[in-house]
């Protein structure tokens, strides 16, 4: 990946509906060009998908909690992720190395419906211990990284 993609990778990631013309006209290519570029990121995975970013309160979704699992030791992990894949309220499910080896970002309309997601996750078998954390505002979330320019292991260009 050379500078040309990074910065189209940049844009795209501040502003992922941003034309080809105009991705081209910052980095100073013709949108043939730059669509060919975003075609081959995309085909190499360094583009994985779009996405439009949603106000959570208001669709209703006023509550964030992060959920912490404990595993007991005969969990089945490959069974407790198709479990967890398949809670809608989980938008984000990351393994940990320490004690707590899940971390969940959910989002509930209400803490009624957090609690029951709570006994739902709990319930999963192989799951000892669960601890949560409830937000109460986010000040940031989802900010990109610069891209590095040595290291990125995709040898797109």
């Amino acid at each position: 990946m050379d500078e040309i993609d990074r910065t189209i990778v940049n844009l795209l990631r501040a502003d992922g509906r941003t034309s080809y013309a105009e991705l081209a006209r910052r980095v100073g290519l013709t949108a043939p060009s730059v669509q060919d570029r975003v075609v081959k990121l995309e085909r190499n995975g360094v583009i994985a998908g779009y996405k439009a970013v949603i106000d959570s309160e208001a669709i209703g979704l006023g509550i964030t909690a992060l959920i912490g699992i404990i595993p007991d030791n005969s969990a089945d992990h490959l069974d407790i992720c198709e479990r967890l894949r398949a809670i809608p309220q989980i938008e984000s499910c990351y393994f940990l190395a320490g004690v707590e080896c899940y971390q969940l970002k959910v989002r509930v309309p209400k803490m009624g419906d957090l609690e029951q997601l709570i006994h739902r996750v709990g319930a999963i078998p192989g799951v000892a211990q669960t601890r949560t954390t409830i937000t109460l505002s986010t000040k940031w979330e989802d900010r990109p990284q610069p891209i590095p320019e040595d290291g990125d292991g995709h040898g797109v260009g």
